[in-house]
């Protein structure tokens, strides 16, 4: 099984490099061994909220020639400010393609999207539903706020995001109020509390009889507001479909906002992004996964998974996205954090007993989220401290950010996943320019 590129990881970094590739004519293979971190995701895509040093940032872009001296061998820093502006561009337009549409502010600053507890969190690019609170005025035309869930959900407690919403001063003058909306066939849903989740509720809201049914009671419950906010229910791929459907039927400005796993609003990107894959002859091998991979003369030449067993799989190109500890990406032993794959070098990591902050909520970032593979400018990894030139590091693998600290994790996983497939595709036309010159010089040597 012969391929151009080959991807391991099925998240943010390895979807969009596996696209990139195949809109370039690639043939390409990703290896995906489960659901990605989408599924937990807001579907919101950070740049930079913070610098390394704590420092909010309300620019992300113009903050990073100062990250760049804060932490030289961050991401950002190897790829630069334009690199990755081209990256999150291409990625804006690419989904937008897929019909899903990410907006920013037009000042370039970055916006706050409400959270499920009724607090802020900072970000660059938002979906379509979901609403742009300005950093300079929270509030800004909003007079009255709606917090609706559906009766019996349990992962949207609106009273609890209520109240930490009315603590804050740019709430002060803003009438706060919560409802609950009762969900047609609730009766019929109840043979588990635990199953009544977001993905279940979905699916009933996707008859078209039953969301005018759930639009009348939303007006009755919620009577007159400017902005009604509601947990992330509407479906995975036609979500925003229904929402707007919903707004026309009850004339409210809906908001959505990510709850507790399955995130319909993270599903939306990583079905848009697979479809959109598949549609450009991408080659998606699901539930599988790499065991090892051959070297030689500090290249890959072929991996093995645990599905296709001793049938090797080769190509030119390799990308490692499989994620940090949460996809097991990184594996944490008790003395030392490994890539479990192939041995690659890491970056140099202190003892244990400094892996970690005294207090969980700390304001410094915990040493070992910024664990990772060590890889050149190029992103190339090592082994023993040999580059392998044809293998490449991309997302939460690599070492020197915190994702969640920086609030960085999907700008360096679109910027490092494009950047590594522009590379590939660089690759490609170098190989196949040298074929047609040896083929030309071997047709004028026979003739």
């Amino acid at each position: 099984m012969k391929f151009d590129s080959i991807i391991i990881g099925g998240g943010v970094a390895g979807l969009s490099c596996a696209i990139r590739c195949a809109e370039a004519g690639l043939k390409t293979a990703v290896i995906a061994a489960g659901q990605s971190a989408l599924h937990f995701s807001s579907g919101s895509v950070d740049v930079l909220s913070r610098l390394p040093n704590g420092e909010a940032v309300n620019a992300p872009f113009p903050a990073f020639e100062e990250l760049k001296s804060q932490c030289p061998s961050h991401p950002y820093s190897k790829l630069g400010e334009l690199q990755c502006r081209e990256a999150i561009n291409w990625y804006q337009d690419m989904m937008e393609h897929c019909g899903v549409y990410l907006t920013a502010q037009p000042d370039e600053q970055n916006h706050y999207r409400v959270t499920p507890m009724g607090t802020f969190r900072s970000t660059w690019l938002s979906q379509q539903t979901v609403h742009q609170f300005p950093q300079h005025q929270l509030a800004e035309g909003l007079a009255e706020i709606a917090l609706v869930t559906v009766d019996g959900f349990r992962d949207f407690q609106p009273q609890l995001a209520a109240d930490n919403l009315s603590k804050l001063q740019a709430f002060a003058g803003v009438k706060i109020k919560t409802a609950a909306v009762e969900l047609p066939d609730f009766e019929n849903m109840q043979r588990n509390p635990c199953e009544f989740r977001s993905i279940d509720i979905s699916r009933v809201l996707r008859d078209e009889t039953k969301l005018h049914a759930f639009a009348k009671s939303m007006i009755q419950q919620v009577g007159k507001a400017d902005l009604v906010v509601l947990p992330a229910i509407f479906g995975n791929g036609d979500g925003a479909a229904t929402i707007k459907l919903l707004e026309g039927l009850t004339d409210f400005k809906i908001c959505e906002l990510p709850t507790m796993p399955p995130s319909l609003l993270g599903i939306r990107l990583e079905e848009a992004m697979k479809s959109h894959y598949k549609r450009l002859g991408g080659l998606l091998l699901s539930g599988d996964e790499v065991l090892k991979g051959e070297f030689n003369n500090g290249c890959l030449e072929k991996i093995f998974t645990r599905n296709h067993e001793d049938i090797p799989l080769v190509a030119d190109s390799f990308l490692l996205a499989s994620g940090s500890f949460f996809s097991k990406g990184l594996s944490a032993q008790r003395h030392a954090v490994c890539e479990p794959i192939f041995g690659l070098d890491m970056a140099d990591s202190t003892h244990r007993d400094h892996w970690y902050q005294p207090q969980f909520f700390s304001p410094q970032s915990h040493p070992f989220m910024k664990m990772g593979v060590e890889c050149n400018k190029q992103l190339n990894p090592t082994i023993n401290q040999q580059v392998i030139k044809n293998l490449y590091c991309a997302g939460a693998i690599l070492a020197h950010y915190d994702p969640v600290q920086e609030g960085s994790g999907s700008g360096v996983a679109i910027s490092t996943g494009y950047y590594v497939a522009q590379q590939m595709i660089t690759a490609h036309q170098h190989k196949h320019e040298h074929v047609t010159e040896t083929q030309a010089k071997q047709e004028r040597t026979i003739a």
